[in-house]
């Protein structure tokens, strides 16, 4: 069964639409596999074609020598009755067996095994999908291309770096878009290294091609007028540049005499249109976002740190934790987001994480207008869902959350399993449902999210935070430990400075796992209070 999000959580059975390769790193470590297996597949078939050529020249050489041989005296070389017969067999026989060894075909077996792997390699929207999750690191983060080419990212274990060529289609991507800001910088960084002197299959002419078109699009007229310029330099009968110059000419022409008709008594009008910049979108809190990403969130006060405790937790008696205890660290004070440490075991993630991976599917939501399920760029992970009557360790991780937090988990949805990969992130969002949705979890019959319990199973090397940027808060993984916070007051309505991201994950792999409690089954464990705030 395969499952995906919709709305808030709730889920439903859909056939796969498509792997979507960029988004796990499960996945893309079984291509570095497959890509090792064809590389293998790849030498073979060298080996085999260098041993045709050496038989090749084996003959060549022996041939060689007989004819030379021959030459000198042809008369008296097929005098001898042997040399004669000899003769007639290699024309008749030997040299169909050369010519059968020419045409010989060495490269079956490795075209077969191309044609098998090829079933599982990526596709353009893959490889769209890897590029736009660089583009969304490079602003998330604030990483100027160069840094980015360079591979000089923080935690890296495998140095990479980019070519021109692959800055140019960074560039192409971000301009098939329409993204005219990120085409402008991958299409310097590309003209950059070619300046430099980097050997390339892309030529200049193409970047400023692209690159005077995306400075255009942004109102630099002028920079757009020196870019053509240039590319007519190199090509003075490029078709489409010849056609700009002019047109950008007649612009400029245009605006000089809109300046000259202006009254004395008035400013100067004419001004280059500002670059537009990384334009404007959906999220209203994406610069706080960000910055909680990048770790540069609200500091606390003195007065509100001091609040914030660590100590044992027996969960009010409970048998399992009075002789040993859970270690709890305050993360927040308002909403209370609580910090559990080794809380899971190594062992118990990787049952989990084997459970988990054979049913990783790119998540969707459901649009709330036309109700389809569809991916979407806000959240990018592969995710799966367990049972607790599938595993004993998954049904003993389950009553950890219940005997800690107090709640019942009986109505609780299943364990929930993401893998983050290259670029991997759920913009801000909430998890309980708000009031205009009061639909979202009637299938259920359990109410509410009351709560959400976050297993953090890896850390990551850069990026990859649990932020809320209605408080500042930053949450950052740490393998083996978990957090949990209330989404409803006790009154049951929504607390909305819940509201969270998990911020993309600059360098390296995230595996999460988390518990979304539902208000049935809480009636006696967390009573209603008269306040509706409390």
């Amino acid at each position: 069964m395969i499952w995906y999000i919709v709305l808030v959580g709730t889920l439903l059975p859909k056939s796969l639409a498509h792997p979507g390769f960029f988004t796990s790193i499960g996945q893309m470590t079984d291509l570095i596999h497959t890509e090792k297996d064809l590389v293998t597949s790849l030498k073979d078939y060298i080996k085999a074609e260098e041993n045709k050529l050496e038989q090749i020249k084996k003959w060549a050489e022996k041939l060689d020598r007989l004819t030379s041989t021959a030459t000198k005296d042809p008369e008296g070389f097929v005098g001898h009755p042997v040399n004669a017969f000899k003769l007639m067999k290699r024309l008749n026989t030997e040299w169909s067996e050369l010519e059968n060894l020419v045409l010989k075909d060495m490269s079956d077996g490795f075209i077969s095994n191309l044609t098998i792997q090829r079933q599982y390699f990526p596709n353009d929207e893959d490889q769209v999908g890897a590029a736009k999750a660089l583009l969304r690191l490079q602003d998330t983060y604030n990483l100027d291309t160069d840094t980015i080419s360079k591979g000089n990212l923080p935690g890296v274990k495998h140095k990479s770096f980019l070519t021109a060529e692959d800055c140019f289609e960074l560039g192409k991507v971000a301009y098939t878009e329409a993204d005219y800001y990120h085409t402008e910088l991958w299409m310097e960084q590309a003209l950059r290294q070619l300046d430099e002197g980097e050997v390339s299959t892309v030529d200049k002419v193409s970047v400023l091609d692209y690159l005077s078109y995306a400075v255009y699009q942004q109102g630099d007229l002028d920079k757009a007028l020196l870019l053509t310029k240039k590319l007519l330099e190199l090509d003075p009968e490029h078709q489409r540049a010849n056609g700009n110059l002019k047109y950008f000419e007649y612009i400029m022409a245009k605006e000089k005499d809109t300046n000259k008709s202006t009254s004395d008594g008035q400013f100067d009008q004419k001004t280059t249109p500002k670059k537009k910049g990384i334009a404007v979108d959906y999220l209203p809190e994406r610069q706080k976002y960000e910055m909680l990403c990048r770790g540069e969130g609200i500091k606390m006060t003195p007065r509100r740190q001091k609040r914030l405790f660590c100590r044992y937790h027996d969960g009010n008696r409970n048998p399992k934790f009075i002789l040993a205890p859970a270690k709890q660290e305050d993360e927040w004070d308002k909403p209370r987001i609580i910090r559990f440490h080794d809380i899971i075991s190594d062992a118990e993630i990787e049952i989990v994480k084997d459970l988990a991976k054979p049913r990783l599917r790119r998540a969707t939501i459901s649009n709330p207008i036309t109700g389809d399920l569809e991916t979407v760029h806000y959240r990018i992970s592969k995710s799966a869902w367990l049972s607790g009557y599938e595993n004993p360790v998954v049904s003993r991780i389950n009553m950890r959350i219940q005997d800690l937090t107090g709640l019942d988990v009986s109505t609780a949805e299943e364990l929930q399993v993401a893998n983050y990969g290259v670029g991997g992130q759920y913009e801000p969002h909430f998890d309980f449902a708000r009031k205009d949705e009061p639909d979202a979890f009637r299938e259920l019959g359990t109410g509410n999210r009351i709560a959400t319990w976050l297993f953090y199973m890896s850390d990551v090397s850069a990026g990859g935070a649990t932020v809320f940027p209605e408080v500042g808060a930053s949450v950052w993984p740490k393998k083996g430990t978990a957090v949990f916070w209330y989404n409803l007051f006790a009154s049951g309505e929504g607390d909305y400075s819940t509201r969270h991201a998990a911020c993309p994950v600059l360098v390296g792999n995230k595996w999460v796992s988390n518990k979304w409690l539902h208000e049935r089954g809480q009636e006696f464990r967390r009573p209603c209070t008269l306040s509706e705030l409390e």
